[in-house]
């Protein structure tokens, strides 16, 4: 099973593109972990390691997705 990052501020954005990419990924295939960084702002630096640079944005095998645009991260922290 493949891990997936999904990072999010908690905007109307972020929660739109959670309800809809989640439910898409095959949970047989992906062990999801979203990650609020409006909460969990110490993951914040774990984000831009991965290259994420606004949110949502999905992470699998390492290479992040970014979907719509919600908030920079930059803005986050």
């Amino acid at each position: 099973m493949s891990e997936a990052l999904f990072f999010h501020a908690g905007c109307p954005v972020c929660v739109s593109a959670e309800q809809q990419f989640i439910r898409a990924l095959d949970p047989t295939r992906y062990a999801v972990e979203v990650v609020h960084l409006g909460e969990q702002k110490d993951r914040i630096a774990q984000a831009e390691r991965y290259g994420v640079k606004s949110v949502p944005a999905l992470v699998i095998g390492g290479q992040p997705f970014h979907i719509n645009f919600g908030a920079a991260l930059a803005d986050l922290k």
